[in-house]
């Protein structure tokens, strides 16, 4: 770990800890730098993913639903 000094608006930290319920600054950032990470992982899995044409009607949705 490494001490590293940066310039923060100070509302966006009191907010961001108000919101995340963090205790310290150091957490408030390490929980939104977690939070940045996981949000850019969800993107690039969807991205890779891609679309399905299934050809499925909200009728077939709805069975396939009442059967799982």
């Amino acid at each position: 770990m490494q001490k590293t000094t940066v310039e923060i608006d100070e509302k966006l930290l009191e907010k961001a800890m108000q919101l995340s319920g963090a205790k310290t600054k150091k957490s408030a950032i390490e929980y939104g730098l977690r939070e940045l990470i996981k949000s850019i992982n969800r993107n690039l899995f969807k991205k890779e993913l891609g679309t399905f044409n299934l050809d499925l009607t909200s009728e077939d949705l709805d069975e396939m639903r009442k059967d799982g």
